[in-house]
């Protein structure tokens, strides 16, 4: 199966909805955690506003704090133009950019029309 690639979500995904603030250093120690299992992708954060997902606040201080391994791969997720700018600053290997299928989950999730998150994806894409 060498085509087979598995990104880790958990410190993104995974604590996005926790109603406990979990910090820098626990985050980075998670990462650290998921390192050390041999993972070869992890998602480490979202570069999204800190009012709409309060977990992900500080993702840029997330990513400085990393101790990077040799063959693994860093991502954020983006929602926008703006968090897309963010994490290319910060320094991520890749940028994940979501988009839902339809305007009305899309409205709920990114406040945004699918037409206009293709726009933001574009412009994430042209940076």
């Amino acid at each position: 199966m060498e085509n087979l690639l598995i990104t880790d979500v958990a410190p993104r995904d995974g604590l996005q909805n926790q109603p406990i603030h979990i910090g820098t250093a626990d985050k980075l120690e998670l990462v650290r955690r998921l390192q050390a299992a041999g993972l070869a992708r992890i998602e480490v954060g979202s570069f999204v506003s800190p009012r709409a997902v309060p977990q992900m606040a500080g993702a840029a201080e997330v990513f400085a704090g990393i101790a990077r391994k040799s063959g693994v791969e860093y991502s954020a997720l983006a929602l926008n133009r703006r968090g897309g700018a963010d994490a290319i600053a910060a320094g991520v290997d890749r940028v994940n950019f979501a988009i839902a299928a339809s305007d009305s989950f899309n409205q709920r999730n990114q406040r945004s029309t699918v037409d206009g998150s293709l726009a933001e994806f574009a412009g994430v894409v042209a940076d």
